[in-house]
């Protein structure tokens, strides 16, 4: 097992602009870590200087305790298992297992055991003799982790090792990989996706990185935390778009005051006023912020009355048409026009009927709702009641 550290890690290419900056991170050993983040925003690029498949323009990689920036891949004792399976198409599926180790010269004896229970972990036995083109592709994402666990590295290193597959192969493989790293508890992983689900049940810690080429936080860390961390407490309005789906409602508000109990702004459009039970003494009257709450965290309520929003001592009750219904089943996205322009999505449970053009009424609690400053950076909490806001249907 492994700890992996980069202090200062720096990416560019030629006379460009970084592709990855200043990245500080500490991985623990026995830890499942995940970068996540929208495609471009160099994940798989410092997955790969973790690798040594790229060179690192700036910084030190230390893999347990070790200074690797100049090491070789072959002596990092990191596997990894790639997008593409990088199967041999000629070798059976015992063979593609054994290469790496036939390469390090392990005895004949060592790589059969290996190998053989690397295939009754991952459920490969009836398959050994199968050539790649006769599987599946879940069954060859098996093969290329089983590849990866024969050589007993400290860390695994895997880069999108689920987008290939369709999403029922997805859900099974994504917990097999889960099941996997119980069984190998001695090993770190760090796991690349861009897809929030598998960052959210598979991930100790979970490392979302900024996009957006033409800003100077591109490949930068937007926040570090544990999965419902990142959920429950965006560093950033950023981070909080990015986690979650459909993604968190952001309205534009103004800040009307601030004092011990919180922030009391205005939202913009409709002119309807709550206050937040949040820190914001570095907050003028007048500075433009943005309101955050969740589609999940609108819960519906009784239908009661008729109009626009109103206001009653810290709870605020929102009027809004519905103008599209999204039927799923076992719930319902119901988009709610927002005076301004903008749309309110709310989750409601399946069985409520809502048409367009009904009005809706729905509650959320002042632990679940968010403040942005104008500089995209969240407000923090304060210790304070819960905030009511609504939505009326007719």
């Amino acid at each position: 097992m492994a700890s992996i550290s980069l202090r200062g890690v720096q990416k560019a290419y030629g006379d460009n602009a970084p592709v990855i900056r200043n990245v500080d991170l500490e991985i623990g050993k026995n830890e499942f870590c995940v970068f996540l983040g929208p495609s471009g925003c160099g994940k798989s690029t410092l997955l790969r200087m973790i690798a040594g498949l790229e060179d690192v323009s700036d910084g030190d990689v230390s893999i347990g305790g070790k200074l690797v920036n100049d090491v070789p891949a072959a002596q990092r004792g990191v596997a990894m298992v790639f997008q593409s399976y990088a199967l041999f198409p000629h070798m059976t599926v015992y063979e593609n297992m054994a290469f790496g180790l036939k390469l390090a010269k392990t005895p004949k004896a060592d790589i059969d055991r290996k190998v053989r229970e690397a295939a009754r972990i991952l459920q490969l036995e009836a398959l050994l003799e199968r050539h790649p083109k006769a599987l599946s592709g879940g069954q060859r994402q098996r093969v290329a982790i089983g590849r990866a666990i024969v050589r007993e590295p400290g860390v695994f290193l895997f880069d999108e090792p689920l987008s290939n597959l369709d999403a029922t192969l997805r859900g099974q493989t994504r917990i097999e990989i889960a099941r996997l790293h119980k069984q190998f508890a001695e090993a770190s992983v760090v796991y690349v996706t861009h897809d929030q689900i598998e960052a959210m049940t598979l991930a100790d810690k979970i490392v979302l990185l900024h996009s957006g080429k033409d800003t100077e936080l591109y490949g930068s860390i937007a926040q570090v935390g544990a999965p419902l961390e990142l959920y429950h407490r965006p560093a950033s309005r950023f981070v909080a778009g990015f986690i979650g789906s459909p993604r968190m409602n952001f309205l534009p508000a103004t800040v009307n005051g601030v004092d011990a109990q919180g922030v009391s702004v205005t939202f913009d459009g409709s002119r309807e006023t709550v206050r937040l039970p949040l820190q914001g003494s570095a907050l003028a009257a007048g500075t433009p912020v943005t309101f955050g709450v969740r589609p999940e965290h609108l819960e519906l309520i009784a239908a009661s009355g008729n109009g626009s929003g109103t206001r009653s001592g810290e709870s605020l009750t929102l009027a809004r048409t519905v103008t599209l219904v999204e039927a799923l089943g076992e719930h319902s996205y119901v988009h709610l026009d927002q005076p301004g322009g903008t749309v309110l999505i709310a989750k409601a449970p399946g069985d409520a009927r809502f048409a367009p053009g009904d009005t809706a009424r729905f509650r959320a609690h002042a632990a679940q709702c968010h403040l942005f400053a104008p500089d995209g950076f969240a407000l923090a909490p304060l210790d304070a009641p819960s905030l009511e806001s609504a939505a009326q249907r007719a």
